[in-house]
């Protein structure tokens, strides 16, 4: 049981967690904290919170679980207002979709990697956004990678996997490392090419009529192009380093596509449609089942 559970950032994610607590059962006062007051209203309104305040340290006094939802940009600010105000059984975890940059954020602010914070990413989301978007359900069987350091706390760790099995979530536990090479090759690269391809088509002079006729499969792929900017931006300078690897390895598979199709090369291109289509079909047949 959470006794005070303090939410930074109530939009779909932190509001998706506090309806899920609060359907369990497994949370008593929950408070947020953010910069929209519109966003917040309506978060009380639903019974999303209890209270909120605009200030990080007000927000989160007391508070023995503390979940941080903001873009990854702004984590660094976030983690120097908490600096004085954490009581001394509070837990730290957060949403970010990137988890080296959450580390050295922390180890910045604070001159050492906390033993109470336990770096997560919960691996479920739509492209929606705010706290209306927010559902109880959105964990439901859902991955929930955990990145624990060397300084990690066990009683801390235990505390933040307790919180996510009560909102039905499936605990992964995974090196910083490995979870950011991981999420640039199935979450941040497919992001970024239905950026660019909606971005690219957007320029072109036809773009009115190329939107106009644009079939189920386009749409299907550009979905997320329609996810927060600001968060996606965050996003790619958190995990530069491994989603620039994982692209350049893209951009070469695509140029010798490219060549294969400028050849006529029908065998070949049968070959690596045939092997793409096995692969996804494992996937859709339950070998993993997971979205942003």
């Amino acid at each position: 049981m959470i006794r005070r559970l303090a939410i930074i950032g109530v939009g779909l994610i932190g509001g998706s967690l506090a309806r899920a607590l609060r359907n369990a059962g497994a949370v008593g006062e929950i408070v947020g904290c953010g910069r929209g007051k519109e966003n917040l209203d309506k978060a009380v309104e639903l019974g999303v919170v209890d209270r909120y305040s605009h200030d990080v340290g007000e927000a989160i006094r007391g508070a023995d679980m503390i979940f941080l939802a903001v873009p990854l940009g702004a984590m660094r600010e976030t983690f120097a207002a908490m600096k004085g105000h954490l009581s001394a059984d509070a837990v730290i975890t957060d949403g970010g979709s990137a988890k080296f940059s959450v580390i050295d954020d922390c180890r910045e602010v604070f001159g050492e990697v906390l033993s109470n914070l336990v770096a997560g990413h919960p691996i479920a989301g739509t492209e929606n956004s705010g706290v209306e978007a927010s559902f109880a359900e959105l964990y439901q069987n859902r991955r929930i990678i955990l990145t624990p350091t060397a300084e990690t706390a066990d009683d801390a760790l235990a505390r933040v996997q307790a919180m996510w099995q009560a909102c039905g979530g499936e605990i992964t536990l995974m090196s910083v490392e490995h979870h950011d090479e991981v999420l640039a090759a199935t979450s941040h690269l497919p992001h970024m090419l239905a950026f660019g391809l909606v971005d690219t088509l957007a320029q072109m002079k036809e773009n009115d009529e190329i939107f106009r006729y644009a079939a189920g499969g386009f749409r299907d792929f550009t979905r997320i192009a329609s996810s927060n900017p600001v968060m996606w931006r965050d996003v790619c300078v958190a995990n530069r380093r491994a989603l620039g690897k994982m692209m350049s390895h893209y951009l070469n598979e695509m140029q010798e596509l490219a060549q294969t199709i400028e050849r006529g090369d029908g065998e070949a291109l049968l070959e690596i449609f045939t092997r793409a289509k096995q692969a996804r079909d494992r996937y859709i047949d339950g070998v993993l089942d997971s979205t942003e």
